[in-house]
């Protein structure tokens, strides 16, 4: 990379950063990333973290239901000094598979507008309202779910049955 980039101009902090992006990659499968042992240990804290909240149930799919496929994204935190914080692996549904009015009738997905976010920051800066930020390590919605849905197991990394 040094062949390429000069970063003479950055900051001590920000030249740690970068190096460490050089250095640190994200897998391309499910298989290069179980051959990483930080990667399989982000892997197995996101299927627990799934199992603790009971995300699903192992089940058999019946026939003629349509199952939703999933995959894996991964990503590296990094503190505010360019250090690695976590590797972090997330296990998403392709949701993008369904059809509406077949497998779904509606979506909802809370989002904050930034106007909103806008106003919260001046309250708090006007009437010395103390701030904090939360990394939050997974968030799960609690909604009543009408539809069946089925999942594809990810091939190369199987939950236990739990019966």
């Amino acid at each position: 990379m040094s062949h390429y980039v000069s970063n003479h101009r950055l900051s001590e902090s920000n030249k740690s950063f970068v190096n460490q992006l050089s250095i640190v990659s994200i897998p391309n499968s499910v298989q290069e990333a179980l051959a990483n042992k930080r990667w399989k240990a982000a892997m197995d804290e996101e299927m627990k973290s799934l199992q603790k909240n009971e995300t699903w149930e192992l089940v058999d799919r019946p026939a003629g239901k349509k199952p939703v496929g999933c995959q894996w994204i991964y990503t590296v935190k990094y503190q505010a000094d360019g250090t690695i914080e976590r590797f972090k692996a997330r296990l998403v549904a392709k949701g993008y598979t369904q059809t509406y009015g077949i497998d779904y009738t509606d979506t909802f997905a809370p989002v904050a507008k930034i106007n909103t976010v806008r106003v919260l920051l001046s309250l708090a800066a006007n009437l010395d309202w103390p701030l904090q930020q939360f990394d939050v390590k997974n968030a799960f919605l609690h909604g009543e779910l009408t539809e069946e849905v089925y999942m594809d197991p990810l091939p190369g990394y199987m939950p236990e049955r739990h019966n």
